[in-house]
C-alpha cells in the first residue's frame, strides 16, 4: 500500500501541517511528520543578491543566531565534500557522535542552509521533539515545539523515488517549498517508504547505532521524548 497525505486529518489539530501513514499496513491512522507552521508574510525563498543574509566564517567564529531577516547567501561550493558531526546527549548524558554526509550536488541549496545554521550554533542545545520508533526522529525546532524556524523558507530539492534509506538525512515541511530548519533522521522502515515530497540533504555515515538508540527512547504525547535527547553541536568539516 502506498504512502499518502490526507488533506483533512481527524486525529491532530488543523494547523499542524502534512500527514503521513502511521503504517504502510494501514490508511487510517495518521502522524505528523512536518509540523512547521510559518508566521504570516514568511515566504523568503533561499536567499541571492543584496537581500541574502550573509554567510558566516567556517571558523565557528559565528556568534549564535536563531532568527534572520532573510535566506542565507549562498556560501558552500557544491565541488567540495561537507560533513556533518552531530554530538547527541539523551536524558542529560553524552550519547555519542552521528556523522552524516552532506549532499551538496544534488541539494546545494538545502546543503547551504543546513552548513549556515550550524556555523551559527543555531542547532545546539535543540532539542529532537518528535521521535516514532521504525520511521524518524525530528528536530531542528530552536522552541522544540515543532513550531518554530529560522525566520524565512525556501525552496525543495526532492529526491527520486527510493532514495530514501536508514540514517537519511532530509528536510521537514508544512507542504511545497516551505523548508526552514527542521529536519529528520529516517530511522525505520516506514520512514525508507516514504514518499518523495521532503528534501533528502544527507546520509549517516557513522553513528547508526545513535540513531537505533534515539528512535527506541520512551516518548509520550505528541511523540515527544519523555527524556530529552539533545542537539549538544553540530560541527561542520569541508574536504576538496
Amino acid at each position: 500500500m502506498s504512502v499518502f497525505h490526507s488533506p483533512q486529518p481527524a486525529h491532530w489539530p488543523p494547523h499542524l501541517g502534512w500527514w503521513v501513514p502511521h503504517s504502510l499496513q494501514t490508511c487510517d491512522v495518521f502522524i505528523l511528520l512536518t509540523p512547521t507552521v510559518w508566521p504570516t508574510g514568511v515566504t523568503t525563498p533561499i536567499g541571492s543578491g543584496d537581500m541574502a543574509t550573509p554567510f558566516p566564517l567556517f571558523d565557528g567564529s559565528a556568534p549564535r543566531q536563531q532568527q534572520f531577516p532573510e535566506a542565507p547567501e549562498m556560501g558552500i561550493d557544491p565541488a567540495k565534500r561537507y560533513t556533518a558531526t552531530m554530538s547527541v546527549s539523551i536524558a542529560g548524558e553524552a550519547a555519542g557522535e552521528i556523522v552524516i554526509a552532506l549532499d551538496a550536488v544534488n541539494a546545494p541549496v538545502t546543503v547551504n542552509n543546513f552548513v549556515f545554521l550550524a556555523l551559527h550554533h543555531y542547532f545546539d542545545g535543540v532539542i529532537f521533539h518528535r521521535i516514532i520508533n521504525g520511521f524518524v526522529c525530528q528536530g531542528g525546532d530552536p522552541t522544540g515545539t515543532g513550531r518554530g524556524g529560522p525566520g524565512y523558507r525556501f525552496d525543495d530539492e526532492l529526491p527520486k523515488p527510493g532514495q530514501y534509506q536508514i540514517g537519511s538525512l532530509a528536510m521537514a515541511n508544512a507542504g511545497p517549498n516551505t523548508n526552514g530548519s527542521q529536519f529528520f533522521l529516517i530511522s525505520g522502515p516506514s520512514g525508507v517508504q516514504l514518499p518523495p515530497l521532503y528534501s533528502l540533504f544527507g546520509q549517516t555515515v557513522k553513528g547508526l547505532e545513535l540513531v537505533e538508540r534515539m528512535q527506541n527512547v520512551p516518548t509520550a504525547a505528541g511523540d515527544r521524548p519523555k527524556d530529552d535527547v539533545v542537539i549538544e553541536s553540530v560541527t561542520i568539516s569541508v574536504a576538496d
